[in-house]
């Protein structure tokens, strides 16, 4: 028996009439797994949507959807991207980004660009911190990295320098607010990023403090109960 064929509509090149030709009609395989299917439903429960709301968003019936969770009927490429995008879009209303103001490290300890070299050594090393931020009378004029420290304390006359002398650029500075996981691309160019709130100086977030807001986890946190 020769293969079902089907109909194609195409515009003849040069006119404005339409042309039908045949072609023998190929089956589209839809590559889905069990696993898929499954991660469907587990999603879901994890959302707390039931059949029928899932249903009514993407236009099936319950018992459509609960024979396709249980892997009964294999659902078309094109329905299983509705259903993932819903979910996905539910998973965001309940899952707001991960901001710096939860990763920041409080207090913040910063030092004045008028301080000598040896009280800005006291300050890293008593809080194990790499860079400090220097701030004079709130507003931020640079930064001082544990590197350029240690180079500075080399020279023979590191007892009468000052942070001023070896200022290095400010950190950029952010509000509380922002999501986090947009930092990794500030990171390539900058040690630390400075957190405000209302406007205030309040904490300061690291590459370590990043690392640890990703262990484990994306960079996104589930929504207090």
């Amino acid at each position: 028996m020769s293969p079902p064929r089907t109909r194609e509509v195409f515009y003849l090149s040069g006119t404005a009439s339409l042309g039908v030709r045949q072609r023998p009609l190929i089956p589209v395989p839809v590559h889905l797994s069990v696993d898929t299917l499954t991660e469907i439903r587990r999603r879901r429960l994890a959302l707390g949507v039931s059949l029928g709301e899932l249903a009514r968003a993407i236009g099936r019936s319950d018992a459509t959807l609960s024979r396709i969770e249980r892997g009964q009927i294999r659902p078309s490429y094109e329905l299983v991207q509705r259903i993932l995008a819903y979910l996905e879009a539910q998973e965001g209303l309940t899952a707001p980004r991960l901001t710096v103001g939860e990763l920041m490290h409080r207090p913040l300890v910063t030092v004045d660009s008028k301080a000598l070299l040896a009280t800005a050594a006291q300050r890293m090393e008593g809080g194990a911190f790499s860079q400090l931020p220097v701030v004079d009378d709130g507003r931020v004029v640079g930064s001082l990295s544990e590197s350029a420290l240690l180079k500075a304390l080399a020279q023979p006359n590191a007892t009468r320098v000052r942070v001023r002398d070896v200022l290095e650029p400010p950190y950029p500075v952010l509000d509380e607010r922002f999501p986090a996981d947009l930092l990794p691309p500030l990171f390539g160019r900058y040690p630390a990023i400075l957190v405000t709130k209302r406007g205030e100086l309040e904490g300061i977030v690291t590459k370590a403090d990043l690392i640890r807001g990703l262990r484990g986890t994306s960079l996104r946190r589930n929504a207090p109960g």
